[in-house]
């Protein structure tokens, strides 16, 4: 049976691909964004089939402002998830997570719908312990320039949680990994994007530190698949969704070189702070309960992120490439 769902943050980067999801399912979808990271480009491919079918709805609106709309099940996604943008203003940032969220809460209650929570791998801050599972309580500066995304997603846990036992709303929560493929914008400071365009543009590539911290990249149809099981499901606890396979940022920067067929150079700076040294999801209990499993390969979601990132910078793309340092 068709629900009516809504997502917020839906013409971001994740929220698009997992609008199209449910809009291939057969669902009426309601995409709400403010478009401050949102872009209603990502729907150009498709867009004349959407706004045609009657199953599909653009509303601007910001969250931390309430609404009051019929739906079955809510994807609450709304908020700027990279550094440079949640840092822009990072007051906005935690109104967004605090107050957006207890916006959404309030509806799903009013409404009777089902409401999922992206969360974020952030709640476990700079980890001590490895890989992160979900009984892992973080170890979060509660008062860093991450804090403002950190805690406003530890808060907006907190939120969902205390509504699903007070008021017994149907809640799933999303612990979300580093995700990466087409749609990402290519100025949010992620290092996928970020190395990517440097690549296709011949500049060095920014590395802070020594490389040597590690993360997991899950492609985004991957997470996608991830967030539909979840709010199928009947959990209610946390759960973790990505990809567990490991690799340092050098190693990154090698597999891109290696798919562009030439070496590439780099240009070393500090490390931000708070920046965490290990990223890797604990999967046993998506994949326990959800049958969860990511099947994209690193190599082949790279090259679908960087056919994305040619067509989007198109003629700015130089031909030549000079010698470079291979890493």
């Amino acid at each position: 049976m068709a629900n009516v769902c809504l997502v917020t943050g839906g013409a971001g980067f994740i929220g698009s691909h997992l609008c199209l999801r449910l809009f291939d399912q057969g669902d009426h979808v309601l995409c709400l964004d403010n478009f401050f990271t949102g872009r209603i480009e990502n729907f150009n491919s498709r867009y004349r089939e959407l706004v045609t079918s009657g199953r599909f709805e653009i509303i601007r609106h910001d969250v931390i402002e309430p609404i009051l709309l019929e739906v079955d099940r809510i994807y609450h996604l709304a908020c700027p998830a990279s550094p440079v943008h949640y840092q822009v203003n990072p007051v906005k940032t935690i109104k967004t997570n605090v107050l957006g969220t207890y916006h959404m809460l309030g509806l799903a209650k009013r409404v009777g719908a089902r409401i999922l929570l992206a969360s974020t791998s952030e709640v476990y801050g700079d980890p001590q312990v490895h890989p992160q599972h979900e009984g892992y309580w973080g170890h979060v500066n509660p008062n860093g320039i991450r804090s403002c995304y950190d805690e406003g997603k530890r808060v907006a846990e907190t939120l969902a949680c205390d509504y699903h036992r007070q008021h017994k709303v149907q809640i799933r929560i999303a612990r979300i990994f580093n995700t990466y493929g087409p749609h990402m914008a290519m100025d949010d400071g992620r290092v996928v994007s970020n190395f990517i365009c440097q690549a296709l543009r011949d500049e060095p590539i920014t590395v802070y530190g020594q490389g040597e911290q590690t993360r997991s990249f899950c492609y985004v149809s991957d997470l996608v698949d991830g967030l539909c099981r979840l709010m199928d499901s009947d959990y209610v606890e946390p759960v973790n969704l990505g990809n567990d396979s490991e690799i340092t940022i050098l190693q990154l920067v090698e597999t891109i070189g290696r798919i562009l067929g030439r070496p590439l150079r780099l240009e070393r700076k500090p490390l931000p702070a708070d920046d965490p040294a290990r990223r890797r999801p604990d999967l046993t209990r998506a994949r326990t309960i959800l049958g969860y499993e990511p099947r994209v390969s690193l190599e082949e979601g790279l090259r679908h992120t960087i056919a994305y990132f040619k067509a989007v910078l198109g003629d700015s793309v130089s031909a030549s490439h000079p010698q470079a340092v291979v890493v």
